[in-house]
């Protein structure tokens, strides 16, 4: 009713929602509710926690970071607040350096000049280097595949991105 309040007369919309009129504007000058208060006070504490923890707590962590300040409230009452005010967290991602381009070691000259076809096999491998995330870390993955059959010669895992994976994946 408040909001077409500019459209409709008031007694239109009483008779038609079945409500008071008075009720209605008992309503309005009636002040917030405990918990709608208490809902207020929690939009700004997230909002607060949300900014101190770089945007990157969901609800659960959150909670935690909240019960710290002594603030205790349900996940979902988070989530559904979160929800309200737009708030959601950054996926970031840890820089890992996997390359170091400046070495002083010996760089292969390209003998292929990029003309992959060959006439018979074992004529030219290529090879690279590649890392795979996984729940216990990184693994690095050296691999070498022969271009005219397009089969893996070979290949060799590690935790360690070393001159030595590539020599194992030759092995």
């Amino acid at each position: 009713m408040k909001g077409m309040r500019l459209h409709y007369y008031i007694s239109f919309m009483s008779r038609v929602l079945r409500v008071s009129a008075s009720g209605y504007y008992a309503w309005l000058k009636r002040k917030p509710s405990k918990r709608q208060q208490e809902e207020a006070r929690l939009e700004i504490e997230i909002k607060a926690a949300h900014k101190r923890t770089r945007e990157t707590f969901g609800p659960v962590r959150l909670q935690k970071e909240l019960l710290s300040y002594g603030i205790k409230t349900g996940i979902c009452r988070i989530r559904r607040i979160r929800k309200k005010l737009g708030l959601c967290c950054k996926q970031k991602k840890k820089f890992k350096a996997t390359t170091d381009s400046r070495h002083m070691l010996p760089v292969a000259e390209n003998l292929i000049g990029q003309k992959f076809e060959t006439t018979a096999p074992n004529q030219v491998w290529v090879t690279d280097i590649t890392y795979i995330p996984t729940e216990e870390g990184w693994i690095y993955l050296a691999g070498h595949k022969d271009i005219h059959t397009k089969e893996i010669v070979g290949y060799a895992m590690d935790s360690r991105m070393t001159m030595e994976l590539v020599s194992k994946s030759l092995i």
